[in-house]
């Protein structure tokens, strides 16, 4: 089965949602880590990430004939966070979304795209992990789909 262009454009437009959303939710993240600590200094090089991926994701989608939609003014986060431990859950469900959405460009015909694809899930897993200090079992599949 091949996608159409149409299709691969509808998902790098839901991997382009998933990165603004990730680029809003790291907002929250480090207001809630400590000033100067390492960790946030790694929520500010995870939101610059997201932020230059959502760049590229805008010229890929441009390049397909697409219109990207702009970010929103404000997301709706998965968790609530008041304390920096609840900023770290925050950030490894963000990494969890944004491997979600490019898991799906896995199974693009284009090889660079799969490619693509396929770095930025590995990348997200990875950054989760770090957040989450542990490795969850196939990054960017729901839970649920994994039950028999």
């Amino acid at each position: 089965m091949t996608a159409s262009p149409v299709s691969v454009v509808a998902l790098l437009r839901a991997a382009l949602e998933a990165e603004q959303a990730a680029s809003y939710g790291y907002g929250v993240v480090g207001s809630h880590l400590p000033q100067s600590s390492a960790q946030q200094g790694a929520a500010t090089t995870d939101w610059i990430t997201h932020l230059r991926a959502a760049d590229y994701l805008t010229a890929l989608i441009q390049a397909r004939g697409g219109t990207p939609a702009p970010a929103a003014v404000a997301y709706q986060l998965p968790v609530p966070v008041q304390t920096a431990a609840q900023a770290r859950v925050l950030a490894a469900a963000l990494e969890e979304r944004v491997a979600q959405a490019y898991l799906a460009l896995v199974a693009v015909p284009e090889p660079a795209l799969r490619s693509y694809g396929a770095g930025q899930v590995r990348a997200a897993a990875l950054r989760a992990e770090a957040w989450r200090g542990s490795t969850e079992p196939f990054p960017g599949l729901p839970a649920a789909s994994l039950r028999g």
